[in-house]
């Protein structure tokens, strides 16, 4: 789909303008639309949430356009899913992709799921951890691991919604543990939270981004994290291989369009997102949070995306969660 610029499609204005020196980038002034928006499935303050809103601003700034975010619960990303998969592919609509939705879309019978869109961008690879309320008095997953076992019913853990990627890997934790103690769903990040604050739950699955304010307030602690190597910024905590339980998680989060969206808009996009993960404010912010950088073009991104989807459904029929 063209836009009305004679024979210069928009991936080659694009490409013109942020060659050039000035002011104002030519992408700010090819971009077909003056408002775009970013649907999350995550409930305000979650991950998708934080990663969205504090992205937008430097979006506009590398793109043109004014970048608004809009939470659409329920479902587990389901109505998020059938929003864009009825919104039109003409670059004003995307979705910021984790792998709930695709979970979503394998444990759920939907008229709308994770094939009725494709993938636009990938981000980054966003560190797993563990956390605790400040006051527990577990100071491992060791520690949780023995609590769990010693009686399970005083021991609760919390993941986000009933597709997300951390109730998967509670799944797959309980399984190499031996551990029975129950898994408490939430809307999202924000909720789950609260459930740890106010001692609901034990233990959580989160990412750095949305817990930073509270571990730096003292109101929460990291018992360990599912990585390869332990995070330049928590030196002092252990990865769960350390600890014997030999997991490593990597979460992407991304952007997604209707399926149909133009290779003028998605190579826009392209060339928006590496000028944003090279913008020294955003890499301050986002280093902070141990979010790892992992551009992927449209194409490479989609292909990801359908590969991560086979090996989703490979290992919730393994673990039982579908037949």
């Amino acid at each position: 789909m063209r836009f009305g610029f004679g024979k210069i499609t928009l991936a080659a204005a694009v490409a013109a303008g942020f060659l050039a020196s000035t002011n104002a980038p030519v992408a700010a002034q090819e971009y077909p639309h003056s408002t775009v928006t970013l649907v999350t499935h995550s409930s305000p303050g979650g991950g998708t949430d934080v990663f969205l809103r504090e992205m937008v601003g430097f979006l506009g700034k590398a793109m043109g356009p004014t970048f608004i975010v809009e939470n659409v619960k329920g479902g587990s990303g389901a109505k998020a899913m059938a929003k864009l998969a009825s919104s039109p592919t003409d670059g004003s609509i995307f979705y910021g992709t984790t792998p709930t939705y695709i979970n979503t879309s394998l444990l759920s019978k939907l008229d709308a799921d994770y094939t009725s869109l494709e993938g636009v961008a990938n981000v980054f690879m966003d560190p797993q951890t563990v956390f605790v309320r400040a006051d527990s008095p577990f100071q491992s997953i060791s520690d949780v691991v023995a609590a769990s076992k010693a009686n399970p019913d005083s021991v609760l853990f919390g993941v986000t919604t009933p597709g997300s990627l951390d109730r998967q890997v509670m799944e797959k934790f309980k399984k190499m543990t031996g551990v029975t103690s129950r898994v408490i769903t939430h809307d999202g990040g924000g909720d789950l939270l609260i459930s740890v604050l106010n001692g609901t739950v034990s233990a959580a699955i989160g990412e750095l981004q949305e817990l930073s304010p509270q571990i730096a307030a003292g109101e929460i602690r990291i018992i360990t994290t599912y990585t390869a190597e332990r995070l330049a910024t928590l030196p002092d905590v252990p990865t769960a291989r350390e600890q014997g339980i030999d997991m490593v998680v990597n979460k992407f989060r991304g952007i997604a369009g209707p399926r149909g969206v133009s290779d003028e808009i998605k190579a826009a996009w392209s060339t928006g997102i590496q000028k944003v993960l090279e913008d020294p404010d955003f890499k301050a912010w986002y280093s902070a949070q141990s979010l790892v950088p992992a551009f992927m073009p449209a194409a490479e991104y989609d292909q990801f995306l359908n590969d991560f989807a086979v090996d989703q459904k490979a290992f919730l029929i393994e673990y039982g969660i579908i037949k």
